[in-house]
């Protein structure tokens, strides 16, 4: 039976790991009033926090809902006020972090330190590179409307393998059900989400033995030998995320990744190279031609051509970077 953990909620509380919360939380956001007012007022701030959660109070802020569009895709944001939620949000991931980090394959993604973009890359190249035979064919799929689908009663369960401590599981439930599915915005839904998905990681590596798997969040790469093999393991993993009332998207492929790339976190990857994703660097032309007819201003453009010039540097794309983006970055505004 897999070692549980008691003792925590305790630590959540502590002055000092509240205090160290609210200097993780403010990160980035010191100039917003609501943070001035926090720093000012800290002592009795923090100490209203504890108060709260040692009396068993705390009950999740209300939160603020808007939608954002990327690229077609609409996503619902929800935002928890600052204090006291992020701040609290930010003392249970330092307790917990160490216990999940733990449970975690080495190759989930995402909302984990040293464990972006381009670690994953670099390890899914490096399986390529030295085993060809291993990763000739590739599953490329991910999970339907992942995050709004998070049942709740799995990932209350799931919490429960690694944590016994009555306090803090009821503490996580209460901000569990404080939104559906896993809320897009908040700290813990980045735990969350990958949590929800960890015992799947772990019957891929441990029962079905999958040399080659990668997850980031809730995209998936599979390699294989055969094509057969990857059919039939489709068939398993739809099953076995069905029990998670999760469910694939139908748009799952599976190809020859050493002559297609594969396209995966924003480039096409070979063993050898990598390209950036053609919509990448058809947004920051498109991006160009709006300037040029007026609609875009010079200093949002340049900002960026910052984001994409730090895709780009990352890719056999010279071209891309030589001719769209340093002659933006070097124009003086």
């Amino acid at each position: 039976m897999p070692k549980r953990h008691g003792h925590l909620y305790e630590q959540v509380y502590d002055l000092e790991n509240l205090e160290w919360a609210h200097h993780f939380a403010s990160r980035g956001k010191r100039n917003r009033k609501i943070v001035q007012w926090t720093e000012a007022n800290k002592g009795d701030c923090l100490l209203t926090l504890q108060w709260l959660l040692k009396t068993g109070l705390f009950e999740t802020g209300q939160y603020e809902n808007f939608i954002v569009n990327e690229r077609g895709k609409e996503r619902y944001i929800y935002v928890l006020p600052y204090f006291p939620d992020r701040i609290l949000h930010h003392a249970v991931v330092q307790v917990l972090a160490p216990i999940w980090h733990a449970w975690f394959i080495r190759d989930t993604y995402g909302s984990i330190p040293e464990r972006g973009v381009h670690d994953a890359l670099k390890r899914m190249q490096r399986a390529m590179r030295n085993d060809p035979q291993g990763t000739r064919y590739c599953l490329k799929c991910d999970i339907r409307k992942y995050y709004p689908s998070v049942d709740h009663d799995r990932l209350k369960l799931h919490l429960r393998r690694k944590i016994k401590d009555k306090q803090m599981l009821a503490l996580l439930d209460e901000i569990i059900d404080s939104a559906p599915g896993i809320p897009i915005g908040n700290y813990l839904s980045q735990y969350f989400g990958n949590i929800a998905l960890t015992p799947f990681d772990h019957w891929l590596k441990d029962e079905k033995r999958v040399k080659y798997y990668f997850r980031y969040v809730d995209d998936l790469i599979v390699f294989a030998e055969d094509r057969r093999t990857l059919h039939c393991l489709l068939k398993e993993m739809k099953e076995q995320l069905r029990q998670e009332h999760l469910e694939l998207k139908p748009n799952h492929q599976i190809f020859p990744p050493h002559i297609e790339g594969v396209d995966f976190l924003g480039y096409r990857t070979f063993a050898e190279y990598r390209l950036l994703r053609r919509s990448i660097r058809g947004h920051a032309m498109k991006a160009v031609r709006r300037y040029r007819k007026g609609t875009l201003r010079f200093k949002k453009l340049r900002r960026s051509m910052g984001s994409w010039y730090g895709w780009g540097k990352f890719a056999r794309n010279q071209k891309f970077l030589r001719h769209t983006v340093w002659p933006i970055m070097k124009t003086k505004a």
